[in-house]
């Protein structure tokens, strides 16, 4: 575990890294006892240093959405992450990378709260009624750690390599839609990357949602009303450059366009 105070040392470098665009060693190299809750606690000191400069909370986003992915990483749930308004970036627009060091992008479903949900037991029946809509989604990722070697609880650290993000398409309502079974193709300039389903995703959404209640109810604290949720990557992620044109089409729920500058 890491020592009293060194929480929010690590989130003053991480801070750094990120808003100066510059690489840094993974943090267990120099804290090798930490542990992914120590992760967090680097994030909760992340998010009070955003807060205090005007920086708004407005939701969440999950890693490790595979059941294969979390054993390799030797876990049993997916690892999560903040999502701040300044980083919500136009459907249809041009997504400007400057800042970032390695960025990819990759497809995802985002839920769109109407109620507030807490607890350590709800239920996908709850969270599909607290849902505003569903909607799809594209998040760039950026890594902050040199020749992108890190463990979990460093890149939770790093807030889940959380960059920029973008919702556009179709929002649909979540009840009655096949949310286990929407296709979805992630092309760039032109030419098809991936083709997936969003059952990817351990089996449904809903159940990326439901673990990140509980995860938050673990920390003494509950979903919003008004919160978007990345449920996580449907498409592996793919690195992109300028003048790069991205494109992901979703079943049922129209495509998210960009041209990346």
């Amino acid at each position: 575990m890491l020592e009293p105070g060194a929480a929010a040392l690590i989130a003053a470098d991480v801070d750094h890294a990120q808003t100066h665009a510059h690489t840094m060693p993974k943090i267990s190299d120099a804290h090798p006892g930490m542990t992914i809750d120590d992760g967090y606690d680097v994030q909760d000191a992340l998010l009070g240093r955003w807060e205090a400069r005007g920086r708004q909370l407005i939701g969440y986003k999950a890693g490790l959405t595979s059941r294969a992915k979390m054993a390799q990483m030797g876990v049993d749930v997916p690892s999560f992450g903040m999502l701040m308004r300044d980083t919500c970036e136009a459907e249809g627009g041009t997504l400007s990378t400057e800042g970032l060091i390695h960025p990819r992008v990759e497809a995802e479903i985002a839920f769109v709260t109407s109620a507030d949900l807490a607890g350590p037991n709800v239920s996908p029946e709850e969270i599909l009624a607290a849902t505003d809509y569903v909607i799809p989604a594209i998040e760039i990722i950026d890594s902050r750690f040199e020749k992108f070697k890190f463990d979990l609880a460093s890149v939770v650290a790093d807030n889940g390599s959380s960059a920029r993000f973008v919702i556009g398409g179709r929002a649909r309502r979540a009840v009655g839609l096949d949310l286990d079974a929407v296709g979805v193709v992630l092309e760039i300039n032109g030419e098809p990357m991936a083709f997936a389903s969003s059952g990817a995703v351990l089996g449904h959404p809903v159940n990326v949602t439901q673990l990140l209640v509980a995860w938050l109810h673990s920390r003494g604290r509950i979903l919003p009303a008004g919160s978007v949720v990345l449920t996580g990557a449907v498409t592996e992620a793919f690195p992109i450059k300028p003048g790069d044109a991205v494109c992901a089409r979703f079943q049922d729920m129209g495509s998210i366009n960009v041209r990346i500058a």
